[in-house]
């Protein structure tokens, strides 16, 4: 009998992982089989970010210095990386409107009254938005390619690049998911969700040299998670633009972004389970 109660204890903590898996899966489904037969959420938001290479690239090319060189052709390769990281962050206001919608429609509430693992909501959920983010990227890499954007290192290097695009994406999700559960209404979360983002992708060297920025400007900027993706992906896609600053995670990018989105990740998905399970719609 005892051998049978600890085999049952020892199970229990896997059945556990497994159902959260399972139900985190189930969740990720439902939400893209909806992305799927409301096609216009994602033909929207790939209108913004392409819209932004265009802008950025043909209006802007010209009156940037980067790296000593005015010619538009460097600013769109300085450029890409910055639009790349500004679209997967984005995506949080996508992903906290969502939420904040299922839970207005007391969605949330019957979730919650099912047998299932208390995060896989939230879980599924961010993967879906995880996969809508892919989706997104490999549109708008091909239309910077079409504008002049080109990579100089390898293939493993430039899959690395996007791999930290969608580790960051998925980070970020998380904090959508927080705004999500913490407002009443999906045009709050939207809104709650983009007022941040703002001062977070341009105060940072997504788009201009942060050696033109005042000292304490640029000192934000260099330790701002946003910058050390976006120096991330410079280097790994060997583009112009490599700052020369001092700061660790400018000297660092690659493990400073793997560190802030694991962070992120981390501390928001605690955040959010938690006010998951107090929630009311």
């Amino acid at each position: 009998m005892s051998v049978v109660s600890d085999t049952v204890r020892v199970a229990q903590p896997g059945s556990a992982i497994g159902q959260s898996v399972r139900d985190s899966l189930v969740v990720a489904q439902r939400n893209l089989i909806r992305m799927s037969r409301i096609p216009e959420m994602v033909i929207f938001g790939l209108i913004q970010p392409i819209m932004f290479v265009v802008l950025f690239s043909y209006v802007f090319g010209g009156s940037m210095t980067i790296a000593g060189s005015n010619d538009p052709g460097t600013y769109r390769e300085f450029l890409m990386a910055g639009i790349f990281a500004q679209t997967v962050t984005f995506a949080t206001a996508g992903a906290g409107a969502g939420i904040a919608d299922d839970m207005h429609k007391g969605l949330i509430d019957r979730f919650r009254s099912l047998p299932m693992a208390r995060g896989a909501v939230l879980t599924g959920r961010t993967l879906a938005d995880l996969v809508q983010t892919a989706l997104t990227l490999l549109v708008l890499a091909v239309v910077a390619l079409l504008v002049g954007w080109r990579t100089h290192t390898n293939a493993g290097e430039v899959l690395g690049a996007f791999g930290l695009l969608l580790l960051a994406g998925y980070a970020f999700t998380w904090i959508g998911a927080l705004i999500g559960l913490s407002v009443r209404t999906p045009e709050a979360a939207t809104s709650g969700g983009l007022i941040w983002l703002f001062p977070v992708t341009f105060v940072s060297n997504a788009f201009v040299d942060t050696g033109q920025m005042t000292p304490w400007l640029r000192h934000v900027a260099d330790w701002n998670p946003f910058s050390a993706t976006v120096q991330a992906c410079r280097e790994l896609f060997g583009n112009p633009g490599v700052s020369q600053s001092d700061a660790w995670p400018m000297q660092h990018p690659v493990w400073a972004s793997m560190i802030y989105s694991i962070a992120i990740i981390v501390i928001f998905r605690t955040l959010a389970v938690r006010k998951y399970r107090s929630a009311t719609a």
